[in-house]
């Protein structure tokens, strides 16, 4: 499920600090840049209520969520407004568990390859690799080696268009976005432009 929409553009667009007055716009320009995939953090203003905005307002096609899910009650309030995401900054077992018990996609985060075998006995869908700023290319090459050949691999934190192809190379499927793509005193046209900016250069890099 969660390969379908990483098909045409592995980027997950992370709105940290989103606002729910400015959810159905920041979601289009994402969408119009081709994102198929977006989450907002819980530790954003009314966060569950942007999640519902865009949940409803986004095309049948995109996969709309919730980051820095920390425990079993608020994937419930995920599912709740209709959010089929749960991307979490760490492991917890209970969490993927329940998670995959009510059918949602479920991204942990992990530092460590006991973390990321765990995770996926779990039913994890992916692994988010977090924070990759302190998880260098070479070490995501080492556990590219020894994972299942199958699994989703997706770095966050500190991913920028001039920096992608090294994790690229090492075996990345995609990557989360922060900070580079958006930020709550972006206007709406610059998180725009950032987004065609990380799209175009996703398909200079993958072309051929």
């Amino acid at each position: 499920m969660l390969r379908d929409y990483l098909t045409e553009l592995p980027l997950i667009a992370i709105l940290r600090g989103l606002k729910p007055e400015n959810a159905e716009a920041v979601g289009n320009v994402l969408v119009e840049a081709g994102f198929r995939i977006i989450e907002v953090p819980l530790n954003s203003p009314d966060p569950f209520r942007s999640i519902g905005i865009l949940a409803k307002t986004m095309p049948k096609g995109v996969l709309v969520g919730a980051g820095t899910v920390m425990n079993p009650e608020q994937v419930h309030g995920v599912r709740d407004v209709g959010g089929r995401l749960i991307v979490m900054p760490h492991a917890d077992i209970e969490v993927i568990e329940v998670a995959k018990e009510q059918e949602l996609v479920c991204t942990p985060g992990v530092a460590t390859p006991t973390e990321a075998f765990a995770a996926l006995k779990a039913g994890a869908d992916a692994i988010k690799i977090f924070p990759a700023e302190a998880i260098p290319p070479a070490v995501v090459k080492a556990w590219r080696a020894v994972l299942p050949k199958e699994t989703v691999v997706l770095p966050v934190g500190g991913i920028k268009p001039d920096n992608m192809k090294p994790y690229l190379d090492a075996g990345a499927n995609g990557f989360g976005l922060g900070s580079a793509l958006f930020t709550p005193s972006m206007s709406v046209e610059e998180i725009g432009g950032n987004a065609r900016a990380f799209a175009t250069a996703w398909q200079v890099l993958t072309a051929g």
